[in-house]
């Protein structure tokens, strides 16, 4: 089982997915469970989610549905150089500042960062933003932790962290510029519990873009490339510091298109990774 959020009669309702349909939940049915991030803290959301199917809707088909990112009033957060790619790539995009990637790779302490604020989440199916102010763009297809207000990984999710490269490379002080402007941050489409999801060592994440209906550039990576366990990245995000509502982690990326690549308004961006489905999103 799954869970998202759709909107209906203008209004948002928590869904789960299971067997290709998508059941209605009545959170009113619980008075303790007023969202889906509180669903997820829950110690057995499948279950809970069962008692809540909401009988008044018939279950709908998954391909008919479009979803609402999966988030409430959670903060969202971005982990840097996670993947020996990753760090490459920035050592080779800011030759002044090498040593700095090479450092933070191997540090016991990971680069974090604020990404967005759940009103600047671009959901599944809108447009993702390149800068008018760079000309090398790059989306950053990236595994997602949620994490309740107690630190505890309670799901998983597909993030988009778009960067402008070019931006990061002339001085790393500038990166909340090349990572942090209007949609810059896509999320979805559903969100995972953590017993659902297949071991994550094997768990493959897959980038394709699409550029006047061909695919312009595709990589593939797994969560065995990545360089933290998702666990260790959680901990050092909640360690002097409190999230009330829960956040979500994107845990960086393994995928980098090479040098000569940007995104063009028009593209489209598609992250699929196993165990949870496919992130599309084009681009403007």
């Amino acid at each position: 089982m799954q869970f998202g959020k759709i909107r209906r009669a203008n209004s948002d309702h928590v869904v789960a997915i299971e067997n290709n349909n998508v059941f209605t939940l009545d959170m009113a049915l619980d008075p303790e469970i007023s969202s889906l991030a509180a669903l997820l803290a829950k110690s057995d959301p499948v279950m809970t989610a069962r008692e809540l199917i909401d009988p008044r809707f018939a279950p709908e088909p998954l391909g008919d549905q479009t979803f609402l990112a999966p988030i409430d009033r959670q903060e969202i957060w971005a982990a840097g150089v996670t993947y020996k790619r990753s760090k490459i790539a920035r050592e080779e995009e800011s030759a002044g500042a090498a040593q700095f990637y090479d450092k933070v790779y191997s540090a016991p302490r990971p680069e974090l960062f604020m990404k967005a604020t759940p009103e600047r989440v671009v959901p599944p199916g809108k447009p993702v933003h390149v800068r008018a102010d760079s000309k090398w763009n790059v989306p950053e297809p990236e595994f997602t932790l949620v994490i309740s207000a107690e630190g505890k990984i309670v799901g998983y999710t597909i993030g988009n962290d778009m960067s402008s490269r070019d931006i990061e490379g002339e001085n790393p002080l500038y990166l909340p510029q090349a990572k942090i402007y209007k949609r810059s941050c896509a999320i979805g489409p559903v969100i995972t519990p953590v017993a659902g999801m297949p071991p994550l060592p094997g768990v493959e994440i897959k980038l394709v873009i699409s550029r006047d209906g061909k695919p312009a550039y595709d990589g593939t990576t797994t969560l065995a490339q990545l360089n933290r366990t998702p666990e260790s990245l959680a901990d050092w995000l909640f360690r002097e510091n409190e999230f009330p509502h829960g956040a979500l982690l994107l845990t960086g990326t393994g995928i980098v298109p090479p040098d000569e690549f940007s995104l063009k308004p028009g593209d489209e961006v598609a992250i699929t990774i196993a165990g949870i489905g496919t992130l599309r999103n084009p681009v403007d």
